[in-house]
């Protein structure tokens, strides 16, 4: 019963959170896109109030008209739409995610034992620290190094690294699905922590400061534009981050956490393309097209570079009949595979996700299942846990293209 329920409120959390970071990554693009899309207005009225920029727009059958103002506008309107719910509901139901899949079971999903022979706690404590140590990094790098007229390549530059660092430790302590979703959610708690605690307190003192009819402090709009030009290039990577948690040939390659790094910057690369792309159809800057380019390039890189190398079948297939195998395939030669590196987790005893393999129904009813898990994309068993090899899984392979028979 407890392996339902956590199914059922994996599946209810995961639906929840990816509709709240559709609405947050939706709005954040869109203010991106608005920024870098304003012009001066023309109209003279428009400027004597004091607005720096304005947008014609269409869209749903009607005319939109946004405009900027440069440091406040000439009153406080009665009604004002913040922008922040979004944020802390994506982040809220993404932890409450990850706690479900990964902390609640850290000995099965979180931990490799290959890796690091942590205890349960002590893995959950080393993971939740990589939320809070990133920040407090990050923002020390934005507060000190953040200003200036390199103050953005500079803090840029020390946050890549920072990143790359904390891909290499996470992916060399947790197991790889558990790492690459654990710097998504790293990167993504940096993105949260903006909104929570810069972006919104400062917008929050320029409307105190209109309202009491007191000079505003442009340093507020600086910090939050910053915060926010941070927040657009963190969001590709940690979509990667996140997506590639159904990808195992990316978390499980040997060099997991070098896949991790050329995603995400291919990601970053990207992101920038569309960024500039809205300033140069006004003329601002150069066609972006490199950085598009470059992502490209390195996506294509990465995956030459992870294509799978031709297997040595002569010396799988000969490791493969000391088991036993037949071109026709006895079931009987694989029970003993399944019995040692399934039943642990999938036997009388225990039933990881409400699936049992040690019956021959219940082989028959699974043979889909076990043939994608086991050789195709080769999660199972988690972790490998129980060190099942290539001669086995090829066993598998067999037994299924055989016709998955039984008797």
């Amino acid at each position: 019963m407890e392996n339902y329920l956590l199914d059922w409120a994996n599946l209810l959390l995961r639906w929840v959170h990816v509709i709240t970071a559709i609405a947050w990554v939706g709005s954040s693009f869109y203010f991106v896109f608005l920024d870098s899309s304003l012009t001066p207005p023309v109209d003279e009225d428009l400027k004597k109030q004091g607005i720096s920029g304005e947008l014609w727009a269409v869209h749903g059958g009607g005319f939109y008209h946004p405009v900027k103002f440069a440091v406040k506008p000439p009153y406080m309107p009665a009604h004002l739409h913040w922008f922040y719910w979004e944020s802390y509901s994506t982040w809220l139901t993404g932890f409450a995610l990850f706690t479900v899949s990964y902390l609640w079971n850290a000995s099965t999903y979180l931990i490799d034992k290959s890796l690091m022979n942590w205890t349960p706690a002590a893995a959950v404590a080393v993971a939740l620290s990589f939320f809070v140590v990133f920040w407090l990094l990050y923002d020390a790098i934005c507060r000190v190094f953040g200003k200036g007229k390199n103050g953005d390549a500079v803090v840029g530059a020390m946050v890549g690294v920072l990143v790359c660092a904390a891909s290499y430790l996470a992916c060399h302590w947790f197991a790889g699905r558990a790492a690459f979703l654990l710097v998504g959610a790293m990167m993504a708690t940096a993105m949260s922590s903006n909104v929570f605690f810069w972006i919104i307190p400062g917008q929050r003192k320029v409307v105190a400061a209109i309202k009491a009819g007191e000079p505003v402090e442009p340093v507020h709009g600086w910090r939050g534009k910053q915060r926010s030009v941070h927040n657009t290039y963190f969001t590709l990577p940690v979509l990667f981050a996140m997506l590639s948690n159904h990808y195992s040939f990316t978390w499980s390659h040997p060099q997991n956490w070098l896949v991790l790094i050329v995603m995400m910057f291919a990601g970053a690369a990207i992101r920038q393309f569309f960024v500039l792309r809205h300033g140069y159809k006004l003329g601002r800057n150069r066609h972006p097209l490199a950085y598009a380019l470059v992502g490209v390039a390195v996506i294509a890189g990465t995956i030459m570079w992870m294509a799978p190398k031709p297997v040595a079948t002569e010396s799988i297939a000969a490791s493969s009949s000391k088991l036993g195998a037949t071109s026709s395939f006895d079931y009987e030669k694989l029970q003993p595979v399944l019995a040692q590196r399934c039943y642990q987790c999938h036997g009388e005893q225990v039933q990881m996700k409400n699936v049992r393999l040690d019956s021959k129904a219940l082989i028959k009813q699974h043979a889909q299942s076990i043939y994608q898990q086991v050789v195709v994309s080769k999660i199972m068993p988690m972790n490998n846990a129980t060190g099942i090899t290539e001669a086995e899984r090829l066993l598998v392979k067999q037994w299924f293209e055989a016709g998955a028979k039984v008797d």
